[in-house]
């Protein structure tokens, strides 16, 4: 595996940003000529990729740091993309526009760097709490670009100026359209597009529960691909977001080659 943390100016911030990348090996072990087949640093074809979002008050370190997916992405034979967005919500706050920064310029970013898919059918994108909003909004603001989306604890009401500025206590103001979740995806609905697959949890003790069930439902009313996950004995906590995006891994939609080498057991 090979994990690069990168920084570099980003034109949709004006100004340098942080990222890591998390690359699986090609063999197994990778060097040593032992395991299945020689050794190699050869690629086959771009690996597929999730793009993983992080939650308030977090950067770009705390999914690798908290959790064991650089052991999930290696046995998975997936790439995984983490940055650094602040409390900004994964929306364009005030002259941040992180909402064209996701959307745009991070996926012309890895896939012109790294080993990376620029394929629709291999890119993914998740995250969990503030990032599991960011998830919703992008997947549901652009469907046709992800092969399936996950939301673990999901902050579904988030309203991206009020929260950057008061993420304690948002203001009671009116969220714009162009962020609101409900409106997103009736919108996708009505459109007549395809829902990504999408794959919803939530520990049954997070404050959050009821309100991601009643979206899940809600979402599955309008026609969405929805599998759902509530966990009793968990709340708002990375013991829950370590299990589910592992789980979430080996859920996705997958036809890459990688996928059909088989997980890897070393």
């Amino acid at each position: 595996m090979a994990k690069v943390v990168c920084n570099f100016l980003s034109y949709s911030l004006n100004r340098a940003v942080d990222i890591t990348v998390v690359l699986p090996s090609v063999t197994c072990p990778e060097a040593l000529g032992m395991g299945n087949g020689p050794a190699t640093h050869v690629l086959p074809d771009k690996f597929p990729v999730v793009y993983l979002l992080h939650g308030f008050a977090n950067n770009h370190a705390q999914w690798t740091g908290y959790t064991n997916v650089e052991l999930y992405a290696e046995e998975r034979r997936i790439a995984i993309v983490n940055i650094s967005a602040e409390n900004k919500a994964y929306a364009k706050v005030g002259a941040d526009d992180f909402k064209r920064f996701v959307s745009e310029e991070l996926p012309e970013f890895v896939t012109n760097y790294f080993p990376i898919s620029t394929a629709p059918e291999d890119t993914y994108i998740a995250g969990l709490s503030m990032g599991g909003y960011g998830t919703l909004m992008h997947g549901l603001t652009h469907p046709e670009r992800y092969h399936a989306i996950g939301a673990f604890s999901a902050g579904l009401g988030i309203n991206p100026v009020a929260f950057a500025a008061d993420p304690m206590g948002q203001a009671q103001e009116k969220t714009d359209p162009e962020y609101d979740l409900h409106v997103l995806a009736q919108a996708v609905a009505d459109s007549g597009a395809e829902f990504p697959p999408i794959y919803s949890a939530c520990g049954m003790d997070d404050f959050l529960f009821e309100a991601n069930r009643a979206f899940a439902a809600e979402l599955t009313k309008l026609g969405a691909d929805v599998t759902w996950k509530e966990v009793p004995g968990f709340g708002h906590e990375w013991r829950f977001w370590d299990q589910q995006v592992e789980q979430f891994l080996d859920w996705i939609p997958r036809d890459d080659v990688y996928a059909k080498m088989g997980k890897r057991s070393c």
